[in-house]
């Protein structure tokens, strides 16, 4: 059973829910940069323009029902399903191992900075970079953006791919294969890696995350990146309250809504002290 969300090309600054396809907001580079390592250790320290100042303007302070209603609009549900039930949380049961697959140094530096901001910040989320795509279980490829459509092919077919390509002219995507028990057994990630910094963060981390299980985009919750209308760069506070609470043990693959709503009050507790230790956040 797979699930799959796609992000659209977007031509202006901030995957896949036909028939109305939904524009994105983030500023394209016309050419393609070779970005030196220490540029991308920058980058992902937030000091891009575009992410420091999404920083600076970030809402951080969010009521137990806001949080509930982002969680529960993300983890359930998803903008594209090839098959199987969507009304089950659906999650890694164990370690999470990332491989990236492609030639751009500068871009796997980068995007081995955001998978250790994301381990940093998920209490109960084993997940690392590893070198072995055999043992990877949540692969990244890199591609060129000329190469994008070809390799989508690769993944899901030609036809999807042309349908993909007709529907909404995708920048990049991700997706995820779930046994019966609603366990995700294998992501795939695909980025494109010459659209510049910004765009390549931005993806990086929506779709890393939306792999590991929230791949529902919701645009009536305006604090998170998965809403079509909002762009990031970084991994921000109320996208952590979802992570948090989607891997906290209590919370199984599988459960339904309403097994979810019993338990949330109880898991809030814990994911609130969590994250405003690892952020630092003011009472």
């Amino acid at each position: 059973m797979r699930s799959l969300r796609i992000r659209q090309r977007r031509t202006t600054m901030s995957a896949l829910n036909p028939p109305s396809p939904r524009l994105r907001i983030a500023l394209l580079a016309l050419a393609a940069l070779i970005v030196a390592p220490d540029t991308a250790t920058l980058a992902v320290a937030g000091e891009l323009p575009a992410i420091a100042a999404r920083q600076r303007a970030e809402k951080k302070s969010f009521t137990d029902g806001e949080i509930v209603e982002g969680f529960l609009k993300t983890a359930f549900g998803a903008e594209y399903h090839l098959a199987g039930r969507v009304d089950r949380i659906r999650k890694f049961d164990g370690p999470v191992r990332v491989f990236a697959d492609g030639d751009r140094a500068d871009r796997k530096a980068q995007l081995a900075k955001v998978v250790a901001d994301i381990g940093k910040r998920v209490q109960h989320l084993d997940i690392a970079m590893i070198d072995s795509s055999e043992a990877a279980n949540l692969r990244v490829k890199l591609v060129r953006d000329r190469d994008l459509f070809r390799t989508i092919s690769s993944f899901y077919g030609a036809e999807k791919a042309r349908e993909i390509r007709t529907s909404l002219d995708p920048q990049c995507l991700s997706g995820f294969r779930k046994n019966d028990n609603f366990e995700i057994e294998h992501s795939d990630v695909i980025l494109t890696v010459d659209n510049g910094d910004f765009v390549f963060l931005d993806c990086a981390y929506e779709e890393l995350l939306q792999s590991l299980g929230p791949i529902n985009d919701t645009t009536s919750v305006p604090w998170t990146m998965f809403n079509d209308n909002v762009s990031m760069g970084y991994f921000d506070v109320y996208d952590q309250y979802i992570l948090n609470l989607l891997y906290d043990p209590r919370i199984k693959a599988g459960m339904t809504v309403q097994e979810v709503r019993a338990l949330l009050p109880e898991v809030l507790v814990d994911v609130r002290a969590w994250v405003k230790r690892v952020n630092d956040l003011a009472e």
